[in-house]
């Protein structure tokens, strides 16, 4: 439960620190992984059955609750390798 004091700041991203050098090797990773064809292919299969992907009306609060969370982790996989492509 989100305390009222705290309003919807909870919605934020972190703040991320690009001089965070951990992070930004892990990003030059992600991009390096997803470069190649077997990443890409890989990509693709994750937004096809993520992002692309849409529930009914009948759908259940978790089975919405499950695919924002997949979402989520694709979007998340995305942006790393983006940022580094950008930070190489």
């Amino acid at each position: 439960m989100v305390r009222p004091e705290m309003g919807w700041t909870w919605f934020d991203p972190p703040e991320r620190n690009d001089t965070d050098q951990a992070g930004l090797v892990l990003a030059r990773q992600a991009a390096r992984v997803f470069a190649s064809a077997e990443g890409e292919a890989l990509l693709k299969h994750l937004k096809e059955i993520t992002l692309d992907r849409c529930l009914g009306p009948e759908s259940g609060d978790a089975a919405l609750r499950h695919l924002e969370g997949q979402r989520h982790l694709v979007l998340h996989l995305l942006s790393l390798a983006a940022r580094g492509r950008i930070g190489s």
